[in-house]
């Protein structure tokens, strides 16, 4: 079924001015200009809906995901009149010339400008972002319903059901995500389809040294390990309870060296394999906690990280949990699906989705260093509300 998207009520109000001032801030126009130049889509002439507007429209998108492209794109003509964006002064484009613009963009420079952008932000003193001298990452994986039209089905495919098929077309990603901050710095997707190892090693290169990374046991692999340790980053993955690990080493805190093997016939000739770490613990008096869990570590010298301590620390993987929640129930309604009907734009809201939860996600960072907190402690949707709300004064753009 069509879903109608609402007008802000009562008109446009200044308290209602898409924050541009803060979207500038953080990703700086002269970037998104240098971007579209690299990708040879930079604005030549004048036109109505210039590709720098283009590229915050995408952003925005995101940020006000109940509310109908019209009245986004009247929203931020208003703010823009206060930044002196003069060139937008003009009649209000039609939603197809819209939809036109977007496709001339393409995805391109989107994904390039989150790539520019969107980097690991944790200092020395931020909270929750360091486990002794090692940066704490997380890696998963995900879905995002798409308006259920045929082109995005045939492009993405969608899930069965016991019905016959789910209600819509899926897109399926993995990202990297900072926990400390909860940005997300880096992401593959791609089809229904596509299994999350295949998209994962899309991004390991930007793991590096001074990373360790946590993984649930979907991502237990030889082969993924291995290239995972060759960036440089340490590991810590959850390992399959049905999983055999022979004993080569125990240490005094209950963990034993082990080793992983890229097939059974070199595990029975003991060659090839990998040494790693295994911790074995289980969870008390804890309301859904599974019977028996089993980690597999790079980080050998249990002096250095004690199995204690990276038992604790495993659970810190829910934060990339929770910040897919954010990008699925806060900034999109929960239930609704992706905006685009086609699946170049699918792919472009995508990096959109991706910038604006970078650009909430930077302020609350921000807000929380100024008074010494963990941004964990600050409200999502409160720093969605506030920078949706923040009236516009600063004059950031020109064109």
């Amino acid at each position: 079924m069509a879903r109608t998207k609402m007008n802000l009520s009562g008109g446009i109000r200044i308290s209602d001015y898409l924050s541009l001032g803060i979207l500038a801030n953080i990703i700086p126009l002269d970037v998104v200009k240098s971007t579209l130049a690299e990708c040879g889509k930079q604005t030549i002439r004048e036109r109505k809906l210039p590709r720098e507007f283009v590229m915050y429209f995408t952003i925005c998108m995101a940020l006000y995901s109940k509310v109908a492209i019209r009245e986004i794109l009247r929203c931020m003509l208003e703010g823009m009149s206060w930044l002196n964006f003069s060139v937008l002064k003009t009649m209000l484009a039609g939603k197809s010339a819209i939809s036109q613009a977007r496709k001339k963009l393409g995805e391109e420079p989107l994904k390039i400008l989150f790539d520019k952008v969107c980097r690991p932000i944790a200092e020395k003193t931020t909270k929750g972002a360091w486990y002794k001298s090692w940066r704490l990452v997380a890696i998963d994986g995900s879905t995002l319903d798409l308006p259920d039209e045929k082109a995005n089905e045939r492009e993405f495919g969608r899930p069965g059901s016991s019905r016959g098929k789910s209600a819509f077309p899926k897109l399926r990603f993995v990202a990297l995500m900072e926990i400390g901050s909860r940005i997300i710095f880096s992401a593959a997707k791609g089809k229904y389809k596509d299994h999350e190892l295949t998209l994962a090693k899309q991004i390991l290169n930007d793991l590096s040294e001074g990373m360790l990374c946590l993984a649930d046991r979907g991502f237990l692999s030889f082969d993924f390990f291995s290239l995972a340790l060759n960036t440089g980053a340490d590991l810590l993955f959850r390992a399959k309870t049905n999983q055999i690990f022979p004993c080569k080493k125990r240490f005094k805190d209950g963990s034993f060296l082990s080793k992983i093997y890229p097939s059974q016939y070199d595990r029975s000739k003991d060659r090839n394999g990998i040494l790693i770490r295994v911790i074995e613990y289980t969870i008390k008096g804890v309301i859904g906690a599974d019977e028996k869990y089993i980690l597999v570590t790079s980080i050998l010298d249990p002096k250095i990280a004690p199995a204690k301590e990276l038992a604790a620390l495993y659970h810190e993987r829910w934060e990339i949990e929770i910040a897919y929640d954010e990008l699925k129930t806060h900034l999109k309604e929960p239930g609704e699906s992706l905006r685009s009907k086609k699946p170049e734009l699918v792919n472009q809201e995508f990096w959109g989705y991706l910038l604006a939860h970078y650009v909430i996600r930077s302020v609350m960072f921000q807000a929380a260093q100024k008074v010494n907190k963990d941004s964990d402690e600050l409200s999502f949707v409160h720093a969605v509300r506030v920078i949706k709300r923040k009236i516009v004064s600063q004059r950031v753009f020109s064109l």
